[in-house]
């Protein structure tokens, strides 16, 4: 590669930084990460700004991929979870009637709750 001029500071040099920043200004950020964009370190020899604007895109790529890597875990936690979940409901008709014609409490119970109910609604004298 021949010295050629960044196109963020002018700076004269032989960086692959410089196409970095030169793919970044035509907003073709394929090309930036296919050149490196996310392992870059800048040039040494451009401007504070320049190297600071170049660290800036890496910081923000590396960030948006790894909120994409948890948005994506996410989604596989919460689709085994509602498989798990699904695995534990009864699966046949067969299993629901059974749970569906159990009692909901004991005979003894059910007997004590009728008689309060009854004396609840009693006319008070």
């Amino acid at each position: 590669m021949s010295p050629t001029g960044c196109p963020g500071c002018a700076c004269v040099g032989n960086a692959p930084a410089h196409a970095l920043v030169a793919a970044l200004a035509r907003d073709d950020l394929d090309r930036a990460l296919d050149l490196g964009l996310l392992d870059t370190t800048g040039c040494p020899t451009c401007s504070a700004a320049c190297t600071a604007t170049l660290v800036g895109y890496r910081d923000e790529r590396r960030a948006a991929l790894a909120a994409r890597e948890r948005f994506r875990a996410r989604q596989a936690r919460l689709a085994r979870r509602a498989a798990e979940k699904a695995a534990r409901m009864p699966s046949s008709a067969t299993e629901r009637s059974i749970a569906a014609a159990r009692p909901a409490l004991p005979a003894a119970a059910a007997d004590v709750l009728a008689r309060a109910l009854a004396r609840a609604k009693a006319p008070r004298p």
